[in-house]
């Protein structure tokens, strides 16, 4: 037998194009434009101006030198954008079922983007504080089905909530300060269950309303949050989340009356607890921090202290002594402080005495005391984008915004946010948006400013401004 495949065929094919063709271009020839010199030549030819440059040259040299060290147009820029000249509320916030309570606005904050809000509901008037129940709502100004009457989440709190703080990275942590002497943290990514850690009420928490709550900056070693608190009990006291559900005392410290510093001991006597109203820290140095007390004083303090507090509060770790330094006082207990974003040394100050001082970190005496109200200041805070601004809340109902390139005693513009003059409690600016000013009041509102360019442009001249003030001596 044989086998073999079947023919192998082939087919041979070729293509070409059928035509070629070639194509150029080029732009028309013109004369030599030289040529025209020899026209205009003798026109343009004057030799006395040769002479005169060459005579006055020395003196121009001169004066564009002395101008080149003027100081006439800082401060002067040229911009082809279009300036906003007003300020314009973009929104009010309000939640319907605080509102019917009669519930105030306690605290305003905003999260690390720049588009969510949060404010807490409670009573700073009258009313039984510790049962009431009031709430923590959030909007996102962003979303698409954004309603300023409608919160994207509300939360039922069984205490008056007195402060809020978004964390300064993770845009859902929220951590918040209660009267009955809680710390909260919730995390509004879980819209189940967002509560996800609480200190409790024990021996180690506050014995009373928490006015100020603060995240603190994790270390390179330690990945857990740490919350700080403050209260009129005297104690500072650092929290951290060991584990889900639980936060823990981590560090603390305490102000005793006879371990103030001396110029405060003539008017504080005994080993009772000084209340803390509030706090900030540096923004150059963590360890520094300074606080506002109910006898109106502001003390400097430090975290890197090793004395214990002699106080006989009960507590599951050494609290310490933090007192350094006092300024001159506040006619009355103070509300808020705030340290410069932009000075190491700078930090603003507001309190039931209707004034706003400036003080430096190097000395007793404020640099300058503003009476911004016949009432209450109840905030204070620094521009985050411009060095000599900031921002009040006052207790006549107004939003007060103090530039000190332009005034250094009077408000730059002054905002009526009530019209019934209930109180401004809180404001915050935005970080991440600067153009944009949230404050709430009495009424149970919260207004959305959306601030214009002079305050939201930084001038050439100021941070030299602000080292003048720092620099100046007080008598």
């Amino acid at each position: 037998r044989s086998c073999q495949t079947l023919p192998v065929t082939s087919k041979e094919t070729s293509v070409q194009v059928r035509a070629a063709s070639e194509a150029g271009t080029q732009t028309e020839w013109k004369q030599d434009q030289r040529a025209l010199d020899v026209d205009l030549g003798p026109l343009l030819d004057y030799p006395d101006v040769g002479k005169f440059l060459k005579r006055v040259e020395e003196d121009m040299i001169r004066e564009l030198k002395r101008s080149w060290r003027s100081r006439a147009f800082d401060g002067f820029e040229v911009t082809r954008e279009e300036q906003n000249p007003q300020v314009s509320c973009l929104h009010s916030l309000q939640y319907p079922d605080a509102v019917a309570d009669h519930l105030q606005v306690t605290s305003v904050t905003w999260n690390a983007t720049g588009s969510v809000l949060a404010c807490s509901y409670g009573r700073l008037g009258d009313g039984d504080w510790s049962t009431e129940k009031s709430y923590v709502c959030t909007w996102n100004l962003d979303r698409r089905g954004f309603n300023p009457h409608h919160p994207d989440l509300a939360l039922d709190v069984p205490s008056s909530v007195m402060c809020l703080a978004f964390h300064p990275s993770r845009p859902s942590l929220i951590a918040g300060g209660l009267y009955n002497g809680e710390v909260l943290v919730w995390d509004t990514s879980r819209t189940d269950d967002p509560l996800i850690g609480r200190t409790g009420l024990s021996a180690d928490s506050h014995m009373d309303a928490v006015y100020q709550v603060q995240w603190l900056q994790e270390g390179p070693q330690s990945h857990k949050l740490q919350v700080l608190s403050v209260s009129t009990d005297g104690k500072i006291l650092v929290w951290q989340m060991e584990k889900e559900g639980q936060l823990t005392l981590h560090n603390g410290y305490a102000l005793v009356s006879q371990q103030m510093p001396s110029r405060m001991n003539k008017h504080i006597r005994g080993d009772t607890a000084v209340g803390v109203t509030c706090l900030s820290s540096s923004r150059f140095d963590p360890s520094v921090f300074v606080v506002g007390v109910e006898g109106g004083h502001l003390l400097k303090c430090s975290t890197a202290v090793q004395t214990a507090a002699l106080t006989s509060m009960a507590s599951s770790i050494p609290l310490k002594a933090p007192a350094q330094f006092t300024f001159s006082p506040h006619g009355g207990p103070v509300y808020c402080v705030d340290c410069s974003p932009f000075h190491r040394n700078l930090f603003l100050s507001a309190g039931t005495d209707g004034h706003a001082h400036l003080y430096s970190m190097l000395q007793e005496k404020p640099l300058a005391s503003l009476q911004l109200s016949q009432k209450y200041l109840f905030s204070i805070q620094w521009s985050p984008v411009r060095p000599l601004v900031f921002a009040a809340a006052s207790g006549e109902g107004e939003l007060l915004l103090f530039d000190f390139g332009k005034s250094s005693q009077k408000p730059s513009l002054s905002i009526k946010q009530t019209s019934n003059e209930k109180p401004v409690y809180c404001l915050a600016f935005n970080q991440a948006q600067s153009q944009l000013l949230a404050a709430g009041d009495g009424t149970g509102v919260v207004k959305i400013w959306q601030l214009s360019s002079d305050f939201t442009e930084q001038g050439a001249r100021e941070m030299q401004t602000l080292d003048e003030l720092a620099g100046a001596v007080t008598d």
